[in-house]
């Protein structure tokens, strides 16, 4: 018998909200049927118009707010312009924690069946606005002038945003610099429909503890018109500047960087330290957005491994070799695997760099080398994993189990792929003992953790 749905398409009632998606949205219900909000939060009471609707759930927008949560932050539209991209800006830090620590808490009982490991406090930022260290703003055209900003939610239409809260302030300063020296040569920016013009993007990256600046300014032509008076100005405007990039992207693609890449003014590369580890940044390099939380969450990482300097270490999906050289300066040795060859040559650049000669970095997919590495006869006694949000590939989970490494670091951003995996290698022997949330990104809905499994049985 089909279920009757209790609202309908367009339709204005008032509810309260009960809770909050993964993703932040609002649920409130009528008879048990649910309906997602976006910006609405726990306790609060509202006229909401129904969007659309399914066998399931529905969706709604909010339109009048008949009693707010002590936890909401109101906004202006330009402050909500300023935190682009940001899905729980309007719900105060504290109640960001909160929401965050629940989300770790409950798919760890309902997803990985873990009833009694010790999940330890969220920690926070003392001060979570301006933390980003890169930025990579779509550039258009306004009344004649150029705008740089943010999408708009499932759009490409350009949200100008001179000042981005959670980025650092010199890399506000950048795009807007970039953004008016280009407008002031009328060089035109790039329009997606007819591809045609010419700056598509502004990146900036910048080093918090070097203090270095990289510009690189992506355009669909090979050239760029007035390209001295530009550097120029960069140069001039933007005292912090170490590294100026050109990079090329003529393709009708939504991929922001192209293959070509040239220097115009000074290193192909910036600096910058999470602890006492220096790493080299070029263009392409994956290296995390927070650099402050990054060191909180390694150091962690690096607790649970409980090095004392006779062990080896395997890093799977080690990028750069950011935990990796971390692991190296207590471990006997270190071995890290990544995917991508371009992050293996800045691992062995960034061991180099840093003198760690205990370290060593191949490439492939870590399931495939590892698992080879164990056929071969080479184990590890701590093995850390750091996967993309889709969690571990089985074959690299079955390799652990067998593997039997004494101790097992699992680094993650998805609680939900986490809770999953720590489930299979506790099925396969392991028991994870400690948890630690790590807010890596406020004002949006992601969480870090790391885990620390024991091998329990042979």
């Amino acid at each position: 018998m089909k279920k009757t749905i209790p609202v309908k398409k367009n339709e204005y009632i008032e509810v309260t909200f009960e809770d909050l998606t993964h993703d932040g949205a609002g649920v409130a219900k009528v008879e048990g049927y649910p309906i997602f909000v976006v910006n609405a939060l726990p306790g609060e009471r509202a006229v909401i118009k129904v969007t659309k609707t399914n066998n399931g759930y529905a969706f709604g927008r909010l339109t009048e707010l008949l009693e707010k949560s002590p936890e909401r932050v109101d906004l202006s539209m330009e402050d909500q312009n300023r935190y682009g991209g940001c899905q729980i800006q309007h719900l105060s830090y504290k109640g960001q924690l909160t929401f965050k620590e629940k989300q770790v808490r409950e798919v760890m009982t309902r997803i990985g069946k873990l009833e009694d490991v010790t999940i330890h406090p969220i920690i926070g930022m003392e001060e979570p606005t301006h933390y980003r260290n890169k930025a990579q703003v779509p550039v258009g055209e306004k009344d004649g002038k150029l705008i740089a900003g943010f999408f708009k939610p499932r759009s490409h239409d350009i949200v100008e945003t001179k000042e981005s809260i959670i980025q650092h302030q010199v890399i506000n300063e950048a795009v807007q610099a970039v953004k008016e020296i280009f407008s002031d040569l009328h060089i035109p920016a790039y329009n997606e429909k007819t591809h045609k013009g010419v700056l598509r993007h502004i990146m900036a990256r910048y080093g918090k503890q070097t203090g270095e600046l990289m510009v690189v300014l992506v355009t669909r032509t090979d050239s760029i018109p007035f390209v001295e008076t530009v550097v120029k100005g960069i140069i001039a405007r933007l005292p912090h500047v170490k590294s100026i990039v050109h990079n090329v992207n003529s393709k009708k693609t939504n991929v922001i960087l192209g293959e070509k890449m040239n220097i115009l003014w000074g290193s192909e590369v910036i600096y910058d330290f999470i602890g006492d580890v220096k790493f080299a940044i070029s263009a392409k390099s994956f290296y995390q957005v927070n650099p402050d939380q990054t060191k909180v969450l390694y150091e962690k990482a690096l607790e649970y491994a409980g090095l004392t300097g006779e062990e080896t270490v395997i890093d799977a999906y080690c990028g750069i070799g950011t935990i990796s050289l971390f692991l190296a300066q207590k471990a006997k040795k270190v071995f890290g695997v990544e995917i991508v060859p371009e992050a293996i040559e800045d691992a062995r650049r960034n061991a180099q760099l840093n003198e760690i000669t205990n370290a060593e970095f191949a490439v492939g997919a870590a399931e495939t080398v590892i698992t080879d590495w164990y056929k071969e006869g080479n184990a590890a006694d701590v093995l850390v994993v750091d996967p993309p949000r889709k969690g571990c590939d089985e074959s690299l989970l079955n390799t652990i189990i067998d593997m039997k490494p004494k101790k097992v670091v699992y680094v993650s951003c998805n609680p939900g792929t986490l809770a999953r995996d720590l489930r299979i290698l506790e099925d396969g022997g392991y028991k994870t003992t400690d948890l630690q949330p790590v807010d890596m990104f406020p004002m949006t809905t992601h969480v870090e953790a790391v885990a620390k499994l024991e091998l329990v049985s042979q």
